[in-house]
C-alpha cells in the first residue's frame, strides 16, 4: 500500500511538473521569443530600407561614369542675336551683402540693351533701406536695375519670383540668391544651351567662397559637392529627372508658365517647379564646369536650419509630385530615380527608430552570436553608411584630382555630421508628412570668408533650436551607453562605428548650445563696425 501510494505520488509529482513548471518554462521562452521579434523584425526592416538608400548612391557613382560620355560640355548651337535676360534677386533681411551681390550682376558681360535686373526685396529690416541705396546708386550709373519692395511676403520666395516675372521684360530668367557672386560670364555660358528650343533650365554648379573658413564649412562643401557632381550629374548624364537649386541657374520663362508657375505649397519651390517642368516635357541640363561662388553657413544653427528646410521641402514635394508624376507616360526609370531622390530624407526618421533599438538589438544579437551580427548586421550596416564616404569621395576625386586624399581626414566628420542632422531633420519630415505648413526659413549669410574671422551680425540672425540640442546630447548619451556594452563584452569590431553617432550627436548638440557662447574670448580680425554695416563697392 505504501508503494502503491509512492507511486501514485510520483505520478502526481510528474503530472504537476508537467503541466506547471515545464508549461511555466515554455510559456517563458515563448513570450522571450516574441519579445526577441518585436525588435528585430523593426531593426532589421530599417536596416534594409537604409540600405536599399545606400545602395542607391553606389547607383549614382555608377550612372555618373557609366554616362560619361553624355557630359554636357559646349552648346551645339548659338544664338545669330542674343535674346533679352531678366536677372531676378529675391531677397529678405541681406543687409551684409547685397551691395556684393549687387556690384556682381551689375559686371555682367551681356548687352546692357538685353538685360533687366530686378531686386525682389521682402525684408523687414534695415535691408530695405541698404538695398534700395544699392539700386539707386547703380541705376544711376546706367545699370538696367529695378527695386521692388513687398510688405506682405505672401508665398515667400515663390511668392516673390513669381510676381518679378510677371513684370519682367525678358524671355529669359536668371537667379541668384543674396549670398552668390556670378562671374561676369555667367549669361554668356549659360545662354546659349537655350537655343535648342526644347531646353527649359540650365542649372550650374556652386562652389564655396568661405569653404576654409572653418572645419564645418569644410565639411559642408564638401557634402555639397557629392551633390552637385554625383546627383546632378548622374542623373543628367542618364537623362533622367533632376532640379533646379533655387539659385544660380536660368529658366525659359515659357517653361516656368506651362510648369504653373512658381508655387508656394513647399518649402522646396524649385525642386516643385522643376518636375512640373519636365513632366511637362521640358528638357534641363546641368553645366558641371560653369561655377557659382557662394556663401556656407558659419554657424551650426544656421546650417541645421538649412538643411531641414531642404529636408521638409522635398517630403512635401513627394507627396505633391510623385502621385501625377507616377500616373504620367514618363519611362519607368524616371519614377523610380524620383521616388528615391524625392523620398530620400525618410531615412531620417529611420535613423531615430535604429537609435533607439540599437543597444536592445546588441544584447540580442549578442546571445545569439556573433557570427550572425558578422554576416548579416554588418553588411546591411556597411550598405548603409560606407555608401556616403564613397559617394563623397569620388565627387572629391572628380573635383580635385590632385588633391582629393586630403577628403579621407574629413570621412568621420562627415559621417557624423550627417548622423548629427536626424533629430532635426526627423522633425522636419514629420512635419512634411503630416502636413505642417512652416515659414520659409531664411539661412542667414554674413559676408565672413576668411578663416579666423568672426561676425558679431551673427548675434543679429541667429536662431536657437529650442529643446532639440538638448535631444541631440541625450541621444548620444544612449549611444556612449552602447559603446560601454560593445566593449563591456569585447565585440569591438562595433565601436569605431558606435563612436560615429556619440561623435555626431553630441557635435551636433553642442555646437547648437554654444554657438556664441564665446564670442568675447575669440579674437576678431575687423571691427565690430566692419559687419555691422552694409561693405562699400569694391570690396
Amino acid at each position: 500500500m505504501l508503494a502503491a501510494f509512492s507511486v501514485s505520488q510520483a505520478h502526481g509529482a510528474q503530472h504537476w511538473i508537467r503541466t506547471h513548471v515545464l508549461d511555466t518554462t515554455f510559456k517563458g521562452l515563448y513570450q522571450a521569443n516574441a519579445f526577441d521579434l518585436c525588435l528585430l523584425i523593426p531593426y532589421f526592416i530599417v536596416l534594409v530600407i537604409l540600405a536599399a538608400y545606400g545602395i542607391h548612391r553606389y547607383q549614382l557613382v555608377w550612372m555618373y561614369y557609366r554616362n560619361r560620355r553624355n557630359k554636357t560640355t559646349e552648346p551645339p548651337l548659338h544664338f545669330a542675336d542674343l535674346p533679352r535676360v531678366t536677372v531676378q534677386l529675391p531677397i529678405f533681411n541681406e543687409q551684409y551683402v547685397i551691395d556684393r551681390l549687387v556690384e556682381a550682376v551689375c559686371k555682367l558681360d551681356y548687352p546692357k540693351d538685353k538685360l533687366d535686373i530686378q531686386v525682389l526685396d521682402d525684408s523687414t529690416d534695415e535691408t530695405v533701406e541698404v538695398a534700395r541705396e544699392v539700386v539707386d546708386r547703380y541705376a544711376a550709373l546706367g545699370n538696367p536695375i529695378t527695386y521692388i519692395h513687398r510688405t506682405n511676403r505672401h508665398g515667400f520666395k515663390a511668392g516673390a519670383l513669381q510676381e518679378g516675372m510677371e513684370v519682367c521684360k525678358g524671355e529669359f530668367i536668371a537667379i541668384f540668391d543674396a549670398d552668390f557672386v556670378p562671374a561676369p560670364d555667367f549669361l554668356q555660358k549659360c545662354i546659349h544651351h537655350f537655343a535648342d528650343g526644347e531646353i527649359g533650365m540650365v542649372q550650374t554648379r556652386w562652389t564655396h567662397l568661405n569653404r576654409n573658413y572653418s572645419f564645418l564649412t569644410e565639411v559642408e562643401a564638401i557634402l555639397l559637392d557629392g551633390h552637385f557632381v554625383l546627383e546632378h550629374g548622374g542623373r543628367s548624364r542618364k537623362g533622367v529627372f533632376f532640379n533646379f537649386n533655387g539659385t544660380a541657374g536660368m529658366w525659359r520663362k515659357r517653361a516656368i508658365e506651362e510648369a504653373g508657375g512658381w508655387q508656394h505649397d513647399t518649402l522646396t519651390e524649385d525642386t516643385d517647379l522643376s518636375y512640373r517642368a519636365q513632366v511637362k516635357g521640358w528638357r534641363f541640363k546641368y553645366l558641371q564646369d560653369v561655377e557659382c561662388p557662394a556663401e556656407l553657413p558659419i554657424e551650426m544653427t544656421a546650417f541645421k536650419t538649412q538643411q531641414a528646410r531642404w529636408a521638409k521641402g522635398l517630403i512635401q514635394c513627394a507627396k505633391k509630385v510623385l502621385p501625377f508624376l507616377w500616373r504620367s507616360d514618363v519611362p519607368r526609370r524616371v519614377k523610380v530615380e524620383a521616388w528615391y531622390h524625392l523620398t530620400a530624407n525618410l531615412s531620417y526618421p529611420l535613423m531615430i527608430v535604429l537609435s533607439a533599438l540599437m543597444l536592445p538589438a546588441m544584447v540580442l544579437r549578442f546571445y545569439q552570436g556573433w557570427f550572425q551580427m558578422l554576416y548579416i548586421d554588418m553588411p546591411l550596416f556597411l550598405a548603409s553608411t560606407f555608401s556616403i564616404s564613397s559617394f563623397y569621395l569620388v565627387s572629391q576625386k572628380e573635383l580635385y584630382p590632385k588633391t582629393w586624399l586630403r577628403t579621407f581626414m574629413y570621412l568621420p566628420a562627415l559621417m557624423a555630421l550627417g548622423i548629427g542632422l536626424t533629430v532635426t531633420n526627423t522633425k522636419a519630415v514629420l512635419e512634411a508628412i503630416v502636413g505642417k505648413q512652416s515659414a520659409f526659413a531664411r539661412t542667414p549669410k554674413y559676408r565672413v570668408t576668411t578663416k579666423g574671422e568672426k561676425s558679431v551680425a551673427a548675434k543679429k540672425y541667429r536662431k536657437r533650436l529650442g529643446i532639440i540640442p538638448w535631444i541631440e546630447l541625450a541621444i548620444g548619451t544612449w549611444f556612449a551607453a552602447c559603446v560601454w556594452y560593445a566593449v563591456s563584452r569585447e565585440n569591438y569590431i562595433t565601436v569605431p562605428f558606435l563612436c560615429l553617432f556619440v561623435f555626431g550627436y553630441w557635435y551636433t548638440g553642442l555646437m547648437s548650445l554654444l554657438q556664441g557662447r564665446f564670442d568675447s574670448l575669440m579674437g576678431r580680425t575687423a571691427s565690430p563696425e566692419t559687419h555691422t554695416k552694409p561693405f562699400p563697392v569694391g570690396v
